[in-house]
């Protein structure tokens, strides 16, 4: 995919309407795909790093949300880790992550990186060096798995 504008943005400086377009992506993946009823709004976006690949309409292409430590685990992790409907297939999935990575380093460089990753993805998270870290659960009616990658410099 050509033409793709990055953002990295906390929770204040996201526009309204990028903020809508977030949700919106959110919901249509996680609700209704997924078919998987829960509260996606859940108190934690206003603390965390946003990661947005729009495309040159400004239409959400892929996003995450990079989670603080001692938010949704004890060390800092990534979330709601979506690709559109329209940008599926095309490798910016990889991208998201590789850059999700990077700026979590940046934001939280001593910390390691846990996930709670729906267990059909976790031979992707492991392709980025995750590592399963639990038996699978169940999350909303879905198996997932707790992975973690580790900080080079904590070893």
């Amino acid at each position: 995919m050509t033409n793709i504008h990055w953002q990295i943005a906390r929770f204040d400086q996201l526009t309204l309407d990028q903020l809508y377009a977030i949700l919106q992506a959110r919901s249509t993946v996680f609700v209704l795909e997924q078919n998987c009823v829960y509260l996606d709004i859940d108190g934690k976006d206003q603390h965390c790093v946003h990661l947005a690949a729009w495309n040159t309409h400004n239409e959400l292409l892929a996003y995450l949300r990079v989670v603080p430590p001692g938010i949704s685990f004890t060390e800092a992790s990534l979330g709601r880790v979506i690709t559109t409907t329209q940008a599926r297939g095309t490798g910016i999935g990889k991208q998201l992550l590789q850059r999700g990575i990077a700026v979590c380093r940046e934001t939280y460089p001593q910390q390691p990186i846990r996930i709670g990753a729906q267990h059909y993805l976790e031979k992707f998270y492991q392709s980025f060096g995750f590592v399963t870290d639990s038996e699978i659960y169940l999350e909303d009616g879905i198996p997932h798995v707790e992975m973690i990658l580790e900080n080079s410099l904590n070893k």
